[in-house]
């Protein structure tokens, strides 16, 4: 990680002739218009400027890469010489006023047109560049639990002195459980062209908002293996800068944009893991610094630590049964719920359909309780289709609602043992309401929807039921919008 120039909130005061300032890896030298970078001659785990060659490559490749997004701002570089020979190199930079970061424009009145364009120019960026057929490190699966691995070894032995020690179990299980059931979601993200050459680094104090847009600096120029990711991963950076910087509100907000303006649905699951990864980073990072005699770092690990598992917990895709009888409101509620949380929803009833080659509101299908399109064989059908479905919703990371009548343990328990397959929690909710509430409604919606329920079909199953003791009753005889209040907040419920 690199640290930012401008982190210093003194650094800039009053106008003196030079100005200087040191980060882990650089020095840098502020005039009044100008920025300029030296990088130290160290060797790190991590990179290797201890030769006056690689620290003149390194130079270059800094220019190189920022230039992509502000090239206004990385003017070039300047060698400094012993006769004719360069020895070293510094990137000289136009000097961007300190008021003007992103940091400082958050929660002012600016602030929403900021992120607005903040988030169209990352979009506009990775839109712009070429897809990694062939990604190394954090742009596969199994780089990125390389990485999470390497966090998690680095913070355990001070697990119950900074970190609780039931949180980062947490985090662990959920992490590894999320990379375990997702490798064809990942592959699935580089075929389709979202894994590119990003900015790696992007950041709140590295962000300057000016009159004619937004100025991005310091890519992570050292390592290709942590910037070539999916753009989902280089944006959450930003979105975990923000969370912690603002809110989860103002954090969603930069998600939906950025969302709106790549012009892409993207699995909301994944972004949660990847904004955890980018946090559980920071909290390993503030985990060393703690260790290294800083202790004000603890508490900043700990917040670190607490937002990754936040969102890993919203990365968990869910399964949602929404059963009942005819009539219950199941469907309705399910399509309501779905629209809310942005959720697929899956109906048994237009399933049905579609597999007779029905149009939804073709009720040619209609027979006697369990005979003809809903004799035991096509239910079971139905059945298997829908999870089917769901299945492959779930392994690319969406969550499904599932509408049908779940009358059979059968079917419940095929569902069940679905979410386990593919680490994805399970809620159970079963529509009741009283049979004259059931006839009065099925008799006012007439068949403007694609059940072919009758009163007899509504006798049939009832009769027919299995109990259901892991379903949450919801009774769907309250008022509309309290029954979706309650659906919404039984699903969306954190476990």
């Amino acid at each position: 990680m690199t640290i930012s120039p401008w982190d210093d909130p003194d650094l800039l005061a009053g106008e003196p002739a030079m100005d200087t300032a040191e980060t882990h890896i650089s020095r840098l030298w502020f005039t009044p218009d100008r920025v300029y970078k030296m990088l130290k001659p160290l060797a790190l785990g991590f990179l290797d400027h201890s030769t006056p060659a690689a620290r003149l490559r390194a130079i270059d490749r800094e220019l190189q890469l920022n230039q992509r997004l502000s090239p206004d701002v990385y003017l070039g570089t300047a060698d400094i010489l012993e006769g004719d020979t360069a020895v070293d190199r510094m990137l000289v930079m136009r000097r961007l006023p300190l008021a003007r970061r992103l940091l400082n424009v958050l929660n002012t009145p600016e602030s929403d047109d900021a992120l607005r364009a903040v988030a169209k120019q990352i979009a506009a960026f990775h839109a712009g560049l070429p897809p990694i057929v062939d990604p190394i490190g954090i742009g596969t699966r199994d780089g990125l639990r390389e990485q999470w691995e390497s966090s998690f070894a680095e913070i355990e032995p001070d697990v119950g002195l900074v970190i609780n020690e039931t949180e980062f179990k947490a985090v662990r299980r959920l992490a590894r459980t999320y990379l375990d059931h997702h490798g064809a979601l990942f592959d699935q993200r580089i075929t389709d062209g979202h894994v590119r050459d990003g900015h790696g680094d992007l950041t709140a104090a590295d962000i300057f908002i000016l009159d004619d847009g937004p100025r991005i600096l310091d890519c992570l120029a050292f390592d290709d293996g942590l910037r070539i990711c999916d753009v989902l991963a280089d944006v959450a950076f930003l979105i975990m800068d923000l969370h912690r910087l603002a809110g989860r509100a103002t954090a969603q907000r930069t998600m939906a944009l950025y969302d709106e303006f790549s012009g892409d649905r993207h699995p909301a699951s994944l972004a949660h893991h990847y904004v955890a990864y980018r946090a559980h980073v920071r909290a390993k990072i503030e985990v060393i610094r703690h260790r290294q005699g800083m202790p004000e770092a603890a508490r900043a690990a700990r917040a670190y630590h607490a937002l990754a598992h936040h969102h890993l917990k919203r990365a968990q895709s869910r399964l949602v049964l929404i059963g009942g009888g005819p009539a219950s409101g199941k469907t309705t509620i399910s399509h309501t719920v779905g629209a809310l949380t942005g959720w697929s929803v899956l109906s048994s009833d237009e399933l049905r359909k579609d597999m007779l080659g029905l149009a939804h509101e073709d009720h040619s299908s209609r027979s006697d309780p369990g005979e003809g399109a809903y004799d035991e064989s096509t239910t079971d059908q139905v059945y298997e289709e829908l999870l089917r479905r769901a299945h492959t919703l779930l392994e690319a990371g969406e969550s499904v609602i599932l509408d049908a009548s779940w009358t059979t343990d059968r079917h419940r328990s095929a569902a069940v043992e679905l979410a386990g397959r593919v680490g994805a929690t399970l809620t159970a909710i079963d529509c009741v309401v009283p049979r004259d509430v059931a006839l009065r409604r099925l008799a006012q919606r007439g068949d403007a929807t694609a059940s072919d329920a009758t009163p007899e079909v509504i006798d049939h199953l009832t009769a027919a039921r299995d109990p259901w003791p892991d379903a949450i009753r919801l009774d769907a005889t309250v008022a509309f919008e309290r029954c979706v209040e309650t659906a919404v907040g039984l699903v969306c419920r954190v476990r």
